[in-house]
């Protein structure tokens, strides 16, 4: 969801609501398959509304009980979104893309290998292992990597010619305009710079699509420029939490690179990648005041940084599954000052070449960029 200065304001607290509170789907199979478990998002469903599209909550404990259902759409893909029993707009469901039905050469589905987000853009999660997950003492409280390998859907690691083959498809069958590289942590210094670089260049031989890569700050700033260097785009190193106590409770290994590397590794990332390219995930609702969030996103604009906000979606089958998702009143006062303190700072989520930020989709953040 691009910045889209002449989207209602109805519109736009709609979006803020479904993403905060979900979305109940009289037809569950509308439109491209939810997704559970994973790197994320997770446990959502893309919607389009006032055309567009969103990452909406579905298989939450909140999505359950909320007050938001579709009905099942009409033959143009059309559904009412109805508030308890009353219509209160028409929403769509973007359709599978065309490259779900085709498999590599050795039989495994190109949607176990990258997926669409949102309307046009593909994404994949490199390693689907990391140190953090498999230790419970460790692990991200909210993290759900391991639920899709554990179910089937993906593999645990795609292969740079596998991912090169799937971006190829994906443009040229359904029009994809941009790609998100994530990772897991691997157990190496470089904690997935390197693998990132492997797979860039290899899709970027393959077909000319801008890459978002996405990975822990590396033990060494020179790793920028060698990612620059292998096709990435734009780079996303995510925070997620802001409070040193709450990161050390919420993602206790994560935790360990401390908030000191991440400020360092974003100057350094910002003078390799350029003013807007390098972007933070802050979720909100873990536990970080409003005022704590917008203080340290001040800090990142100041360096270049589009502090993407979310808001924190409880996952299944999570330590955090049963933590209250943050309301849409909490999500407004976050969202609201820090959209106009991006427009201030001429840092708009339109500008950003490739990634969650330029994506938009799963936060209302770049509607209040005006």
């Amino acid at each position: 969801m691009n910045s889209n200065e002449t989207l209602p304001a109805a519109s736009r607290q709609l979006m803020t609501e479904l993403q905060s509170v979900g979305l109940r789907l009289a037809d569950p199979g509308t439109g491209v398959a939810s997704r559970r478990g994973g790197a994320g998002p997770s446990d959502h469903k893309a919607v389009t509304v006032d055309g567009v599209t969103i990452m909406v909550p579905v298989h939450t404990n909140t999505a359950w009980h909320s007050p938001f259902v579709a009905a099942p759409a009409d033959a143009g893909g059309t559904s009412a979104l109805l508030r308890g029993t009353i219509p209160i707009a028409k929403i769509s469901f973007p359709k599978a893309p065309r490259f779900y039905g085709m498999q590599t050469l050795d039989g495994v589905p190109y949607s176990h290998i990258a997926t669409l987000h949102s309307a046009d853009v593909l994404a994949t999660t490199v390693l689907q292992t990391c140190i953090r997950y498999e230790s419970r003492r460790k692990t991200c409280k909210f993290c759900a990597i391991g639920q899709s390998l554990a179910a089937g859907r993906t593999i645990a690691r795609k292969t740079p010619e596998q991912l090169a083959e799937v971006a190829r498809a994906a443009v040229l069958l359904d029009g994809v305009k941009h790609m998100v590289l994530t990772t897991g942590t691997p157990p190496t210094s470089d904690r997935g710079a390197q693998i990132l670089c492997e797979s860039a260049f290899a899709i970027r031989a393959a077909v000319d699509l801008p890459i978002q890569a996405q990975c822990e700050p590396p033990d060494d700033d020179r790793w920028f420029a060698r990612m620059k260097a292998s096709g990435i785009d734009t780079l996303g190193m995510h925070l997620e939490v802001v409070t040193p106590a709450l990161r050390e409770r919420i993602m206790p290994g994560k935790s360990s690179v401390p908030l000191t590397r991440y400020m360092e590794a974003f100057k350094a990332a910002v003078a390799v990648f350029g003013r807007g390219q390098v972007s933070t995930y802050i979720l909100a609702g873990l536990g970080d005041s409003a005022a704590a969030i917008l203080d340290i996103s001040r800090e990142l604009i100041e360096l270049g940084v589009y502090p993407f906000v979310v808001p924190f979606v409880p996952i299944s089958g999570t330590p955090l599954e049963d933590h209250p998702a943050p309301t849409p009143e909490f999500m407004k006062s976050v969202l609201q000052p820090l959209g106009a303190m991006l427009s201030a700072a001429n840092l708009r989520s339109s500008d950003i070449k490739a990634g969650c930020g330029k994506c938009g989709a799963c936060s209302s953040l770049s509607s209040y960029e005006v």
